[in-house]
């Protein structure tokens, strides 16, 4: 071994650790020298995926359109209101729970559909949600949309655009769909999803992680002791071996708190990146102060939602309806010192501006 501080080196992070770089995004656009373009929503099985299985993009999806939509709806056409209250979708929906629905879906989707069944009168006698999985958004060529198709299993339908109520999430630019709530918040996911079940193997297998110093090398013997500790920790009983011949020792990991804390701030991380305070979905971890702020915050967000659902009702099927706003907590914030009982660090003098000493 040579000591020699003239032959030292250093190492190449600067050519070996690649810069963080965002990938580039095309927006899709119609095909101008076609006279039809189809978009098709083959990404929709898998966000359905993501919100039937991620009990966090479940509950802020449903929580979203429930403070949007559902605080209830009325007509000032009490006709109109009537005929709504005879849709009922499927069978068993009703007006309430289609749009519901439909709110979900473009969430997670990024575009949401539902077909309006007319009789001769052009008035409507129900309304239909279709999955986006079976739709297909037919563009003219200078990017506007002309039909819908819709496919029953054997082909494709051609469907008015009159017929069809067709909301889009937060779209932009001149792309031709919406935007998926759960694109952006993925990485958080499946970090939140792989943590847990860490989290879960750890904790189902606390009991057996461990080290065994054998004082013998005979591979046989470990091999059997090896089989009974496993069996032991198996059926929960107590194992009896001789003294001096194995020590147990805990395996060396991480203290719990380390990996619930880091859990705790993805779970944060992916509310604030979805749109919908955490204190929304639960109270769980929240403060009185911070769930009041988190439903004051959380007010445009909704109330835009509300109305975009109100204007493509209005504008794409003649639909005019109003959904009830929910109950705001702006109210209820306090103006003075006096009346906040939990502020008793300002005082008067420091909010005046003057050149005496306190």
């Amino acid at each position: 071994m040579e000591y020699d501080l003239n032959k030292l080196g250093t190492t190449n992070f600067t050519d070996n650790v690649p810069n963080f770089i965002v990938d580039a995004k095309a927006l899709d656009a119609a095909n101008p020298a076609s006279n039809e373009t189809y978009y098709y929503f083959s990404d929709a099985t898998t966000y359905y995926g993501y919100y039937l299985t991620v009990s966090e993009i479940y509950c802020a999806a449903n929580a979203l359109a429930t403070w949007a939509v559902g605080a209830g709806w009325s007509c000032e056409d009490p006709l109109q209101e009537k005929k709504l209250e005879r849709v009922m979708g499927y069978g068993k929906d009703t007006f309430s729970k289609i749009i519901w629905n439909h709110e979900v879906i473009k969430l997670i989707v990024g575009d949401a559909f539902i077909e309006v069944k007319r009789n001769d009168n052009l008035d409507i006698i129900n309304m239909i949600p279709i999955s986006p999985e079976r739709v297909r958004v037919v563009f003219n060529k200078y990017g506007m949309i002309k039909a819908y198709d819709t496919w029953n299993g054997k082909r494709w339908k051609r469907i008015k655009r009159e017929n069809m109520i067709h909301s889009v999430n937060k779209r932009i630019g001149d792309q031709i769909h919406g935007t998926s709530q759960i694109g952006s918040t993925r990485w958080e996911v499946e970090a939140i999803k792989e943590a847990l079940e860490d989290e879960r193997t750890i904790k189902h297998r606390d009991k057996a992680l461990g080290i065994a110093y054998y004082k013998t090398s005979n591979t046989g013997k470990i091999s059997y002791i090896n089989s009974q500790i496993e069996k032991a920790v198996k059926d929960g009983e107590m194992l009896g071996v001789p003294e001096d011949g194995v020590e147990i020792k805990p395996y060396p990991s991480r203290s719990s708190e380390d990996r619930t804390a880091w859990i705790e701030a993805l779970v944060n991380r992916f509310y604030r990146n979805f749109g919908v305070p955490r204190s929304i979905a639960s109270s769980e971890g929240t403060s009185e102060v911070g769930g009041k702020m988190g439903n004051v915050n959380f007010e445009p967000t909704y109330a835009k939602e509300r109305t975009d659902m109100e204007q493509d009702l209005w504008y794409q099927a003649g639909i005019k309806v109003t959904f009830e706003k929910q109950k705001s907590l702006g109210g209820l914030m306090k103006e003075t010192e006096e009346k906040n009982t939990g502020q008793v660090n300002i005082q008067p003098n420091d909010v005046t501006a003057n050149m005496e000493r306190e």
